[in-house]
């Protein structure tokens, strides 16, 4: 489904941020919206079990396999992608109307649904988070303790793969100091609002007045 016209001119800028699982990509867009509530981030369907401590709504909205492909069949999802086993879905409806209403919206995805939607969203900012190295990405899926060591061998196998389509994105961070990592994310949003063409939008009448082109 195309874009619309009125999404391309809007003033809500759209990111998406992506990494192997275990590199911090979760904590540090937590982190981010704690500094920047303007920025609203989008809310995935998903098919996996809640992990503890999880709950509908807030990290993911959890449903059925059943609900999913009738939501996927109705084409109400932005980018779907199966992943480890469930299915990982974006609503497109909510975030058109986030970005009508002139609001920045950040998008937790997997490399194969970025490149969905980018095929829709041309202008969206892609962040790569990556971890140091492969052997403290290890290290962190284990102290994480969410996941049984099956589970881990298998996002580690699937890691290296999910790295090398790093060079897809427009910014990579590398996660070996977080608060560095967090600032570094800050300064991508930070200039994305700052782009002649994202100014023009949000300020187009003192634009006009200043007699600068839009």
């Amino acid at each position: 489904m195309e874009q619309t016209a009125q999404v391309k001119t809007s003033a809500g800028r759209l990111f998406m941020v992506t990494a192997p699982s275990g590199a911090g990509k979760s904590s540090l867009v937590k982190a981010l919206l704690a500094r920047d509530a303007s920025i609203k981030l989008s809310i995935s369907h998903t098919t996996r079990a809640p992990r503890p401590g999880e709950e509908n709504g807030r990290e993911y909205h959890f449903v059925t396999v059943e609900d999913f492909e009738a939501s996927k069949a109705n084409d109400e999802f932005l980018e779907w992608a199966l992943v480890h086993g469930n299915y990982y879905g974006t609503s497109r409806v909510w975030i058109e109307e986030q970005m009508r209403a002139g609001n920045d919206v950040l998008l937790e995805i997997d490399w194969q649904g970025a490149r969905q939607v980018r095929q829709q969203f041309p202008d969206v900012l892609g962040v790569f988070i990556l971890p140091p190295s492969l052997q403290i990405l290890a290290e962190r899926l284990n102290k994480r303790g969410t996941d049984s060591q099956e589970v881990i061998a298998k996002r580690l196998k699937g890691a290296g793969a999910e790295i090398e389509h790093a060079t897809d994105f427009e910014f990579v961070i590398i996660n070996d100091d977080f608060e560095t990592a967090l600032n570094e994310l800050n300064a991508v949003v930070t200039a994305a609002r700052l782009t002649c063409k994202t100014q023009a939008v949000r300020h187009r009448q003192q634009f006009i007045d200043l007699g600068v082109p839009v």
